[in-house]
């Protein structure tokens, strides 16, 4: 009788399907590795100054675009630069050690490398200025961080999240003039959000499409 296959053809595969498994395991760890958010919820992030929004925008009141200047014009909110920073702190605090690194990237021209808090993944698209000019909080996203000493994630930022608020808008959303007010509550969220969905011009139907957020 004529042997077909080889002799060691049962180890061959045996073999073959072992490095399958092994790769779509590595596949799936380095997946997970690309789109899980560096730091977990609630995890304050260690930052080169421990800035306090508590303080500033929570105790001092300065509002968000103070600093995030960017965030109705542009995808990205915008780190504030150093000497945003300075424009206060050149006369306040300036003796004080935990300011020392801010003192010394002004002196030196060195910018800081804040760590972000909020991470997605490069394949999902966000712009911040069309949530902000549809009427979407701050606080939806990145909670009270009036009250927060250090900033932490309040939320998932999950494909389900997002999709919670693309599904149902007027759940989320409020006047413009009161995006970046952190304390504000509706009477009648429902009632009110259904308005906007129609005052916005926001047409639900699309806002679940694969190219909203995968371009």
């Amino acid at each position: 009788m004529v042997q077909i296959f080889h002799p060691r053809f049962g180890l061959f595969v045996k073999l073959g399907l072992l490095a399958l498994i092994v790769l779509a395991a590595a596949a799936l760890l380095a997946w997970r590795g690309v789109t899980a958010e560096p730091h977990g919820i609630g995890e304050a992030v260690e930052q080169p100054v421990p800035f306090s929004h508590a303080h500033h925008a929570g105790d001092l009141g300065i509002d968000c675009r103070y600093c995030h200047s960017t965030v109705e014009t542009d995808a990205f909110a915008g780190v504030p630069p150093v000497s945003t920073c300075m424009t206060c702190h050149s006369q306040l605090y300036t003796d004080q050690a935990v300011l020392k690194p801010l003192i010394d990237s002004w002196r030196s021209g060195i910018p800081l490398h804040w760590q972000r808090v909020h991470q997605l993944p490069d394949f999902v698209y966000f712009n911040h200025s069309i949530h902000v000019a549809k009427g979407v909080g701050c606080a939806s996203c990145h909670g009270r961080v009036d009250r927060m000493p250090l900033t932490a994630r309040t939320q998932s930022l999950s494909m389900k999240w997002c999709l919670d608020c693309h599904r149902a808008p007027e759940n989320f959303l409020r006047p413009r003039d009161k995006v970046f007010a952190m304390d504000w509550r509706p009477p009648d969220q429902h009632k009110l959000g259904i308005a906007l969905v129609e005052a916005y011009h926001i047409d639900k139907r699309r806002l679940t499409d694969c190219s909203i957020c995968h371009r």
